[in-house]
């Protein structure tokens, strides 16, 4: 099975990826996947790399495979250690562009987690630095393109709002 979390940066959808495995382990296999891993640094994020990993993650899954890739290391802006996905019973994509059209078909559940990008914006800033505002302002709007093209939100089965 296949569960993807998306939503705007800070929304929580790592936080709630977390709790999902934190519950589910005991009962099945669990791998939670973050799309910060996969991304290709801040220009690209979203772009044409990011969906050919998810959908090598998805049909490695399918068919009950590891799935290996590069992890992105954000302390030194370039690719960094191997990531390798082993074949689980739940897998759960959670991220910024988890929930892209291009594995959507695949994907047993999708959630979306509504948050005001300036709110969010705020919650990365507190969490990962004051730093990385220039490039977080970049990607906001990024972000914002991508789930106007995706339909990200509308194809979600499951709404959650990410206030606390």
């Amino acid at each position: 099975m296949i569960l993807t979390i998306d939503g705007t940066a800070g929304a929580g959808k790592t936080t709630l990826a977390e709790y999902m495995c934190e519950q589910y382990k005991d009962q099945m296999s669990v791998a939670v996947v973050h799309m910060d891993d996969l991304y290709d640094g801040w220009d690209d994020a979203l772009g044409p790399k990011l969906t050919l990993k998810l959908e090598g993650i998805v049909s490695a899954h399918k068919s009950g495979e590891e799935f290996r890739t590069t992890a992105f290391d954000w302390k030194r802006n370039e690719p960094g250690s191997e990531l390798v996905i082993p074949p689980v019973d739940l897998l759960i994509l959670e991220g910024v562009g988890a929930g892209q059209s291009a594995i959507r078909d695949a994907v047993e559940t999708k959630i979306w987690i509504d948050l005001e990008p300036i709110v969010g914006l705020r919650r990365v800033l507190a969490r990962d630095g004051h730093n990385i505002e220039e490039q977080m302002l970049a990607f906001l709007e990024l972000e914002r393109i991508h789930f106007l093209k995706e339909g990200t939100r509308d194809a979600a089965e499951f709404h959650l709002n990410g206030l606390n």
